[in-house]
Order: C-alpha cells, then structure tokens, then sequence
C-alpha cells in the first residue's frame, strides 16, 4: 500500500510540475508524453504498472527518460490542445490512454509514434490499418476480445439462473462501442436473454437510467464502461446497488468501488505491456512495423459485501471461479 501512495504522489508531481523545472532534466533523457482523457487519480494505478515495467527494462526516470503527463479531467474537447501541447513539446514517443485521446494525437501529429496503451477497437476507429500491419504512426494495444461480453453475460446467467431480461448501459459517441454492443446481442440471442439498452451520454443522465432499471423489471444490469461511466462509478455503482439489481461491469475498478462483480481485461497489464512498446520505440523500432497485441490476462472479481447489500447469494461454482474476491 505505502509503493502505491508513493507512486501515486509521484505521479500528481510529474502532473502539476512547473514549466521551468524540464529545462532542469538531463539533457540526454528520452522523452514519453503521456495523455489522459480522465484525471491522474483515476489511471494511477495503471500509470504506476507502466512505470514498473519501465524500470524492470532499465530506465531510471529523471536519468533516461522523462515522462511528461497531461490529462484533460474528463472533459474531451481539451484534449486536441493537450495533444499539441505534447507535440510541441517534441517528446519521442506519446502513450494514449483510450480512444479519445488517441484520437487527438493523431489529428496532432503524423511523425511522433503513438502507443495505445489500450483501445476497444483500432481498426474500427481508423487509428491503423490491421492489428498485424498497422502501417502508420500509431500501434498498441487493443481491449477487442470477441469472447468478453457473451463470458460476461454468461456469468451474470450463472449468477441469476433466472435471468431472462437485461439493462444494458452504454455511451454511443464513445469510439468502438457499437461493436461491442453488437457482440453483446450476438451472446443474449445463445443465451436466450433479452437486452434492454439505454444510451446514456452524459453524467446526469446515469441516475435515471439505473432508476429506471427497476421499472423495467430487469433481471440484471450490463455494463458497457465508457468515459462518461467511468468517471462517474461511485455513484454508478451505489445507484446500482441501491436498485437491488445485480449488475456485471467490464472494469476491475468499478467492483473497487463497492460494485458487485466485473470479469474485464486486465488494465495494469496492458499499461505494462504498453512500456515494452515505449522501449521497442525507443530503442528503433517503427510503430508501423509492430503488431497491436490484444488481451490475454482476463480477471474475474467478486464483492460479497455487494452481494449481501442487495441479498444475492453467489453460486459456488461461480465463487470458486473468482481470481479475486472482495469479502
């Protein structure tokens, strides 16, 4: 716990540092700009894995590289100056931490590698031209997993072997999120469900989404995380619980945050992985030339506190399958 404050503190320093103090870097040290589409706080723990895997490669920051971070706090349209800003900058290689800001960086420039520390669909948001030959400027890593949703769906049916009606939550002018939605219905039609989706595009309208929930006499909630959600978990998750409907989320955070259960790609490996992409970069290695890898690290979490607060019971085959578990 005291490594993740430290990293964390780290972090909101190498964030909120003055202008002048990069001229006091070394000279020689290669440069990482790092874009946000959320605050510092909300990716620290991630930020904290990527800087690891750095120094498990050798880089010692403030010696060999220099990270300059900047996060647009939840609000998209700051992000193509942020972007600039980076470019201007004339870092050697920018990370991305979503579509978004992926997005931005791309409209900035066309000479700086850019790495996805995640995106939910590359190819679909045109940042590359195939997972195997990206042929630009940009390469990564993607969240795309066809099996995600319907092993989700699938859980929540383990779960409630009742279930036969679902709310889906999700955000349509997030980047990628239409696919995911339709593997989604692809994996509700083999399970006999009955999907219910609510398209909700700004904060004030998660309460009346959930509260609606009840209304519609849905069996369970589902989740497509999106920035909008994200930002806003504690309350999603309260608003959920407080509704008694159980509910499946696709971000390890959200359970975190007294959710009641998430299978989801593992983010800190992505993060991590995305720094052996840095190196490869910074050692020579084109963006064009190297692969975008999608997830292999896949957790299944589970909060009995959750579970007890709306009077779930957790099957024992489905507990047992849990890599973690909140208790």
């Amino acid at each position: 716990m005291t490594g993740r404050i430290f990293g964390f503190v780290c972090l909101l320093l190498a964030v909120f540092l003055p202008a002048g103090s990069e001229a006091q870097q070394s000279q020689k040290a290669l440069r990482i700009g790092f874009l946000f589409g959320l605050s510092p706080a909300a990716n620290a723990s991630r930020v904290e894995a990527f800087r690891q895997r750095l120094r498990e490669l050798g880089y010692i920051e403030g010696k060999d590289v220099v990270i300059q971070y900047r996060a647009a706090d939840g609000k998209a349209e700051r992000l193509p100056n942020l972007a600039n800003e980076l470019v201007r900058l004339n870092v050697d290689v920018i990370v991305t931490a979503g579509p978004s800001p992926t997005r931005a960086v791309k409209e900035a420039t066309s000479r700086i590698p850019i790495v996805m520390a995640w995106d939910s669909d590359p190819v679909g948001d045109h940042f590359v031209s195939s997972l195997a030959r990206p042929g630009g400027n940009i390469t990564g890593l993607s969240t795309l997993s066809p099996e995600l949703s319907g092993k989700q769906l699938e859980l929540l049916k383990e779960t409630i072997p009742r279930l036969s009606r679902v709310l889906v939550l999700w955000t349509s002018n997030e980047p990628g999120y239409s696919q995911i939605l339709k593997q989604t219905e692809s994996a509700a039609e083999a399970l006999k469900v009955r999907l219910q989706s609510v398209d909700v595009r700004v904060p004030n309208d998660i309460e009346t989404a959930i509260g609606n929930a009840s209304k519609s006499h849905v069996d369970g909630i589902f989740l497509v995380s999106s920035r909008v959600f994200f930002s806003q978990r504690k309350k999603v998750v309260d608003l959920a619980g407080k509704s008694r409907i159980p509910a499946i989320y696709n971000q390890v955070e959200y359970v975190d945050a007294g959710g009641l259960m998430s299978y989801a790609t593992s983010f800190t490996d992505l993060y991590r992985r995305a720094a052996i992409y840095v190196d490869k970069i910074l050692k020579g290695a084109k963006p064009a030339e190297l692969p975008v890898e999608q997830p292999t690290k896949f957790e299944f979490v589970i909060n009995l506190k959750a579970a007890k607060q709306i009077g779930l019971t957790i099957p024992p085959n489905v507990l047992a399958r849990a890599d973690r578990v909140i208790r």
